[in-house]
């Protein structure tokens, strides 16, 4: 039987693209039955006899795979923040990056909108340069002046990539930017809540450059860390993950514990303050949800 990948689902309908083109089909009852649902992104075998009246057969393993946004197999995402409108907060960045991390997903952070920056632009450099620091690759884009985007493109061949990030910062009109044939639908920030109204409802694969593929997403509706236990938290920070090497304690939560590395690089200035303080915050709103720890 023919294999390929889940490019999108609609409305029961999985979309499925191999050998043989992108063929129509539905889930094999047995998957709700067996609590299995398909996801955008997962390698299936399928049987069709024509175009748009296949089956799925079967779901391979996957690597990965996110709740909300649903999705599998993912390589990357690149977190799309705005320098402005809205504006830029490290305390949500660091929510994705925990996210994405626990994932075991590659993350790039990419800072769009710096056309409309006015004023405190050094500010957002800094951060880069700490983030760098930190471990990650950071890139400033513009969709209307088209900065950054030759930077970006490299990144997406040959992967599974996700944008992902508040809504209003403008992941659909970057995505026009780098394929403008897309027309994507996109919308203006509500001057009364700060932010914009969701404008992508489902989650499609999308061809970018040679080989690579991209989900617009409709955003991550969930930052709680539900499945992050106390201890994996430092593994979700790389900064803090390699500190940790040098603590007394292998399982050193680095809040009271003596002789905690991550603390001494705090007071040290060699570690962000509001790095150590989103770290903190997140461990004891997980600390909240898990009473045993």
């Amino acid at each position: 039987m023919p294999q390929g990948k889940i490019i999108k689902a609609l409305s029961g309908f999985y979309y499925v693209f191999g050998e043989e083109g992108t063929v129509q089909c539905r889930g094999r009852g047995i998957f709700r039955k067996n609590k299995i649902t398909p996801l955008v992104g997962d390698e299936v075998v399928y049987q069709a006899e024509n175009k748009t009246d296949g089956y799925i057969m079967e779901v391979k393993d996957r690597k990965n795979e996110l709740v909300r946004p649903p999705i599998a197999n993912v390589d990357q995402a690149i977190l799309v923040f705005s320098a402005v409108e809205p504006e830029f907060s490290t305390t949500l960045l660091d929510r994705f990056l925990v996210l994405v991390e626990y994932n075991h997903i590659q993350p790039l952070i990419c800072i769009t909108k710096v056309d409309l920056m006015k004023e405190g632009f050094s500010k957002l450099e800094q951060y880069a340069v700490e983030y760098r620091k930190a471990g990650y690759e950071v890139i400033f884009t513009s969709s209307e002046t088209t900065e950054g985007l030759e930077e970006l493109s490299p990144y997406l061949e040959g992967k599974i990539s996700v944008f992902a990030g508040q809504s209003g910062v403008g992941k659909s009109s970057l995505l026009n930017a780098l394929r403008p044939e897309l027309d994507l639908k996109t919308s203006d920030i509500s001057q009364h809540l700060g932010r914009g109204r969701h404008t992508t409802r489902h989650v499609e694969l999308i061809k970018i450059g040679d080989n690579g593929l991209v989900a617009d997403t409709p955003g991550f509706s969930s930052l709680e860390f539900t499945e992050i236990d106390p201890p994996e938290l430092t593994y979700c920070f790389p900064e803090i993950a390699r500190l940790s090497e040098d603590c007394k304690f292998r399982e050193c939560l680095h809040v009271s514990e003596p002789k905690c590395a991550v603390k001494a690089a705090v007071e040290a200035e060699e570690l962000p303050a509001y790095r150590y303080k989103h770290y903190k915050d997140f461990l004891q709103e997980i600390k909240d949800r898990k009473p045993r720890y």
